[in-house]
């Protein structure tokens, strides 16, 4: 990785009580870079990216995002972030295009640029065919994809997914996937990506294990293989962290 870092996490920690959900993470992200966050349910993704979203404080350490912090400026993190949490945020009684209208406002689109906008992110995601449906009548993974393509509006540096397939059945979480490689290779944007799925992320530029609040290891997909001895990340998953890999589905 070179260049400016986008995301530079140092030694966060946060507890709940006695329970340590992250214990002293380190993180960094650069330009350009598609980075899985890889662990068990329960592992302390969420709390992370509760904290990179600005909703939570870390108990101690640093949390920078394009070289700024929450207390220093919120409003310039906040417009070069898009978020897509693993609870659905969507406003399920209005259409599609309702809803990225909405959002797409409030990062300052307008009129012809507003339109122009809604149809780049509907052709990014495939969903083109539904902006006048009900969102409360599409499929989860619709829904799923006009979720990232609301996050898309506001064309991010950096989209942080948390879970993003889910409650997808494996068709729709394929189709998922395959989405968001095509906007990676196309798009000047970073993917931090946190999963529980081995096979989401295997084409990641980087993967980063989270277990039990601490990053364990961390590498490319090729060289976690090389370390751990395995024949696939499945298999290097397991004997690095001593996890079961959850199967797709």
């Amino acid at each position: 990785m070179s260049g400016e870092a986008l995301l530079d996490i140092e030694s966060v920690t946060k507890s709940y009580g006695k329970h340590e959900a992250l214990r002293g993470v380190d993180l960094r992200i650069g330009p350009g870079e598609l980075v899985g966050l890889l662990g068990p349910n329960g592992a302390g993704k969420s709390t992370l990216f509760q904290i990179c979203a600005g909703l939570f404080a870390a108990d101690s350490g640093k949390v920078e995002l394009f070289g700024r912090t929450y207390r220093e400026d919120p409003s310039a993190i906040l417009s070069a972030l898009g978020v897509v949490f693993q609870s659905r945020s969507l406003d399920l009684d209005v259409s599609v295009k309702a809803n990225l209208r909405f959002h797409g406002g409030m990062f300052g689109y307008f009129g012809r640029t507003l339109k122009q906008r809604i149809e780049e992110v509907a052709a990014l995601m495939d969903i083109g065919d539904m902006m006048d449906r009900q969102v409360r009548k599409l499929s989860g993974g619709n829904q799923r994809r006009v979720e990232i393509a609301r996050a898309l509006m506001s064309k991010p540096r950096l989209l942080l997914l948390d879970e993003p397939s889910a409650g997808l059945d494996a068709t729709a979480r394929l189709a998922l996937v395959r989405n968001l490689r095509n906007i990676v290779q196309t798009q000047d944007m970073s993917i931090l990506w946190a999963t529980h799925l081995v096979d989401e992320v295997a084409e990641a530029d980087r993967i980063v294990l989270l277990i039990r609040g601490k990053v364990t290891c961390e590498g490319t997909p090729a060289a976690l293989i090389a370390q751990s001895g395995a024949k696939d990340l499945t298999g290097a998953y397991v004997a690095l962290t001593g996890v079961q890999a959850n199967p797709p589905g």
